[in-house]
C-alpha cells in the first residue's frame, strides 16, 4: 500500500521534512485561526453544557425522564448524519459560504432553543444546531487546513483546534453546572447565541473562500445512503445507550444503518464524482490514522462516563466536585496542547499517535484497581488528567496524519471523515461499553470491567495502527 511521503527523507520515513519547533502565524492567521477554532469550541460546548440541565430543563417544560435523552440525541442525530455531505457541498459550493450559513443556523437554533416555550420547539433549536454544527464542523477544518499549509503552521493550528476541543467538552461540564444553578439552564442555550453572534460578523472579512476548481456533480445516492446510515447508526447507538439493545426501534434502525453504510460502499466505488473517494480511503495514513481517531474518541469519552459514575455515586462527590475533577483534566489538557505540534515537529505524527494511544491505554490500566475509599479521589484525578494529556496528542496526530499529502481539492472529503469519526466515536464509545457499568452486579465490579476493556482495546489499537502504518511506509 502506497503513501503520499514520496518525499520524505532517508530515516524518516513518515515525514516530509523536518520542521522547526516555533512557527509564527501573522496576524491576520492568528484571527483566521480565531475564528475557526471559536466556531469549534462553541460546538464543542454544546455537547456537554446542556447535560447537567437536564433535570431542572425537563421539570420547566414538561419532558418527563424518557423524553430527555432526545434534548442529547436531537442535537446527535443531524451533526453526526450530515458531516459527511456537508463536508463534500463544501467543497463543491464554497466552503465559506458553508461554514458562515452553519454559524448563522447555529445561532439562531440556539437563540429558539433558549426561548423553547414547550418541548417541541426545544427540540426542533437543538436539531436545528445539529444540522448547523454539521455544517460547521467540517468546512471549519477544511478551511484550516486550506489556509494553514502542510508542516509546522498546520500542525500548530491544528494542535490549538484539538486543544480548543478537548477543552470545550470539559468547560462544559464545568459552566453547564453553574449556569444552570445561577441563571437557569436557558443560559446555557443562551452562551451558545452569543457566541455565534461573537464570530459571525468577523469571519466573511478573514476567511478566504475555497472549493474545488471543476465543481463535479453532488453524489446524491452516494450522499442519501451515507447521510441515512449514519443517522440510523446514531439513533441506534444514542437509544441504546439509555434503553439497551433489546428495543425493536433499536434493532431495527441498527440494522438499516449497517445496511445503508454497505450500500453507500457500493455506490462509491461506481461513482463517477464520489462523496467519499476509495482511493484515499486505501491511503495508509487516512484509513489507520482514522482508525486512532475513532479509538481515541470513543474510548476516553467511556472513560469520562464511567468515572463521572464512580465520582458521585461510589465516592459521593457532589456534581460541582465531579466537575472540578473534569476540570482538572481540562487544565492539564491545555498544558499539553501547547507542546503537541513540538512533539509531533520532533517525532512524527504517526509516531506520536501510536505513542499517544498507548500512553492513555496504560493510564487507564493504571485505575483498575480503583476503590470505595474517599481518597481515591486524588489517584484517579491525576490518572485521567494524564490519559487526557496523551488523548490530545492522540486526537492532534491523528488529524495531521489523516490530512497530510491530501490535495487541497480533497480536503473537504480528508476532514469530512475526520470529523464523522469524531461523532461517531463520541457515540459508540459509551453505549457499547458504558451497558458493562450498568448491567454489573456493582458498580464498582463494573467501573473495573468498563477500565479493563477499555484500557486493553486502546493498547490493542495503539499496535494494530502502528503494524499498519509501518506497512504503508514499506509498501
Amino acid at each position: 500500500m502506497a503513501i503520499d511521503a514520496s518525499t520524505a527523507p532517508p530515516g524518516r520515513p513518515d515525514e516530509a521534512a523536518p520542521r522547526p519547533a516555533k512557527p509564527r502565524l501573522s496576524p491576520r492567521d492568528g484571527l483566521v485561526l480565531f475564528v475557526l477554532c471559536a466556531a469549534q469550541f462553541m460546538v464543542a460546548l454544546d455537547f456537554s453544557v446542556l447535560n447537567v440541565a437536564l433535570p431542572v430543563l425537563g421539570a420547566d417544560l414538561g419532558m418527563d425522564q424518557s423524553a430527555l435523552q432526545w434534548a442529547v440525541t436531537a442535537f446527535a442525530l443531524p451533526s453526526g448524519g450530515f458531516l459527511l455531505l456537508f463536508g463534500r457541498a463544501g467543497d463543491l459550493f464554497g466552503r465559506r459560504r458553508l461554514f458562515l450559513a452553519g454559524l448563522a443556523l447555529f445561532g439562531l437554533a440556539s437563540l429558539l432553543a433558549t426561548f423553547a416555550w414547550d418541548p417541541a420547539s426545544f427540540l426542533a433549536g437543538r436539531a436545528l444546531q445539529g444540522v448547523g454544527a454539521a455544517a460547521i464542523v467540517p468546512t471549519g477544518m477544511s478551511l484550516l487546513t486550506t489556509t494553514f499549509p502542510e508542516g509546522p503552521q498546520r500542525d500548530r493550528a491544528l494542535g490549538i483546534s484539538g486543544t480548543l476541543l478537548s477543552l470545550g467538552f470539559t468547560v462544559g461540564m464545568v459552566l453547564g453546572g453553574v449556569l444552570t444553578d445561577t441563571l437557569g439552564w436557558r443560559s446555557t442555550m443562551g452562551l451558545l447565541a452569543l457566541f455565534a453572534l461573537i464570530v459571525l460578523p468577523l469571519a466573511p472579512g478573514l476567511l478566504p473562500e475555497s472549493r474545488t476548481p471543476d465543481r463535479p456533480r453532488l453524489d446524491v445516492p452516494g450522499a442519501v445512503t451515507v447521510t441515512g446510515g449514519l443517522l440510523a447508526l446514531i439513533y441506534a447507538l444514542s437509544t441504546a445507550a439509555e434503553r439497551g439493545f433489546g428495543g425493536v426501534d433499536v434493532i431495527v434502525t441498527l440494522v438499516a444503518g449497517v445496511v445503508l453504510l454497505a450500500a453507500f460502499g457500493f455506490i462509491e466505488s461506481r461513482a463517477a464524482a464520489p462523496l467519499v473517494s476509495l482511493p484515499m480511503l486505501r491511503r495508509s495514513t487516512v484509513a489507520w490514522g482514522n482508525l486512532g481517531g475513532l479509538v481515541t474518541f470513543s474510548m476516553m469519552s467511556t472513560v469520562v462516563f464511567v468515572l463521572t459514575l464512580y465520582l458521585q455515586e461510589i465516592l459521593g462527590l457532589s456534581a460541582f466536585g465531579t466537575g472540578l475533577v473534569f476540570g482538572v483534566q481540562g487544565i492539564v489538557s491545555v498544558l499539553a496542547g501547547t507542546y503537541a505540534s513540538r512533539v509531533i515537529g520532533r517525532f512524527g505524527a504517526r509516531r506520536t499517535l501510536v505513542g499517544s494511544l498507548a500512553g492513555q491505554g496504560l493510564l487507564v490500566a493504571a485505575l483498575l484497581g480503583v476503590g470505595e475509599q474517599a481518597w481515591w479521589v486524588w489517584p484517579a484525578t491525576a490518572a485521567v488528567s494524564l490519559a487526557s494529556m496523551c488523548h490530545l496528542g492522540a486526537i492532534i496526530s491523528y488529524g495531521v496524519t489523516v490530512t497530510s499529502g491530501v490535495p487541497d481539492e480533497e480536503q473537504g472529503l480528508a476532514t469530512g471523515l475526520v470529523t464523522s469519526v469524531q461523532q461517531t466515536g463520541l457515540t459508540v464509545g459509551i453505549p457499547l461499553l458504558g451497558v458493562l457499568a450498568t448491567t454489573a452486579p456493582d458498580l464498582l465490579t463494573g467501573t473495573r470491567t468498563v477500565l479493563a476493556v477499555d484500557a486493553a482495546a486502546t493498547l490493542g489499537a495503539a499496535a494494530l495502527i502502528a503494524w499498519g502504518l509501518r506497512r504503508g511506509v514499506r509498501a
